[in-house]
C-alpha cells in the first residue's frame, strides 16, 4: 500500500509540475477517440477527480444514450486545482469527440478527427453524423495555432467488448495512419478493465497478473499495430463516491505517458 501511495505521489507531482519548455505552447493537448461506449467522457471525469483531489463532474457521465454517442461537440476540458484568484490551471488539456460506430452515417468521420487533430476544428464546432466538417462550415478553424493542434491522440477502447465492429477498426486504422503521417504521438487506454474479468474486479491490483485482460491487450496491438507498451488498462470512476489509490495509480501512469510523449512532440516544433 504504501509503496502505491507513493507512486501515486510522484506521478501527480511531475503531472503538476510540468511545464512545456517552448513558449510557443501554453499545454499539451490530448485528443480522445474510439468506439461508442468506451468511457471518453468517463475517463474525463476520473482525470478531473485526481488532479482535484474530490469527486467532481468535468463532462457529462452518461457515455451513451439510447446507443448512441453522448458528446455532440468539440469541447476542450481544461483542469484545475484551488478556487477563485487561487485557481491554478494543468498544462494539460483533452478534447473529446462523438464515438465512432459501425456504418458510413453514424457516429463521427474519421475525417473530423483528421481535422481536429490538425487544428482545424472550432470550440464548440457540432458534429455532424451525415456531413464531416468543411472548410465553409462555421466550425472550421482556418489558421489554427500551435496550441489549437493536438499533441497526443488517445485511443480509448473498453475491455468488456466481444470485439470492435471490422468497420470500426477500420476507421481507428485510418486516423491512426493520419497521426503517424503528423508526426503525433499515439496511445490506448482500455477502460472497463474490472468488467471485463473477475480477477480484476475483486482487487484492481491484479491488472497486470490477468491473462484474460492481456490477451485483450495483445489483440488489440496486432488489429490496429500499436505496441504493447503503448497500451494502458485504466478503471473509472463510475460507482465510487470517494477517490481510490487503485484507481488513481492506473490513471496517473497513463497521464504522466501522455505529458511525456506530449512534450516530446512539442519539442520538435
Amino acid at each position: 500500500m504504501l509503496s502505491a501511495l507513493r507512486e501515486k505521489a510522484k506521478d501527480l507531482q511531475y503531472v503538476q509540475d510540468y511545464k512545456p519548455a517552448n513558449e510557443n505552447f501554453k499545454h499539451v493537448r490530448v485528443l480522445l477517440h474510439g468506439p461508442v461506449g468506451a468511457g471518453k467522457s468517463s475517463l474525463i471525469n476520473s482525470v478531473s477527480n485526481i488532479l482535484r483531489g474530490r469527486m467532481t463532474i468535468s463532462a457529462p457521465a452518461n457515455a451513451i444514450t439510447a446507443g448512441r454517442s453522448f458528446t455532440g461537440s468539440y469541447e476542450t476540458h481544461e483542469f484545475w486545482t484551488g478556487r477563485g484568484s487561487s485557481k491554478t490551471f494543468f498544462p494539460l488539456v483533452f478534447n473529446d469527440v462523438m464515438g465512432l460506430e459501425d456504418g458510413t452515417k453514424e457516429g463521427v468521420h474519421a475525417e473530423d478527427i483528421k481535422l481536429a487533430m490538425q487544428g482545424h476544428m472550432r470550440e464548440g464546432h457540432n458534429f455532424n453524423p451525415v456531413t464531416p466538417l468543411t472548410e465553409t462550415n462555421p466550425g472550421y478553424n482556418l489558421d489554427p495555432s500551435p496550441d489549437d493542434k493536438v499533441h497526443v491522440l488517445v485511443c480509448v477502447i473498453s475491455a468488456n467488448i466481444p470485439e470492435i465492429k471490422k468497420s470500426v477498426l477500420e476507421k481507428i486504422n485510418e486516423i491512426r495512419e493520419a497521426a503517424k503521417n503528423l508526426g503525433i504521438p499515439q496511445m490506448t487506454l482500455m477502460t472497463h478493465i474490472d468488467e471485463a474479468c473477475g480477477e480484476i474486479n475483486k482487487d484492481l491490483k491484479n491488472v497486470y497478473r490477468s491473462k484474460h485482460l492481456k490477451k485483450k491487450m495483445k489483440d488489440f496491438s496486432t488489429a490496429v499495430g500499436i505496441p504493447m507498451n503503448c497500451i494502458f488498462p485504466v478503471k473509472n470512476y463510475s460507482e465510487e463516491i470517494d477517490l481510490n489509490n487503485d484507481v488513481d495509480v492506473l490513471i496517473l501512469s497513463a497521464l504522466r505517458k501522455m505529458v511525456d510523449f506530449g512534450d516530446d512532440f512539442i519539442e520538435k516544433k
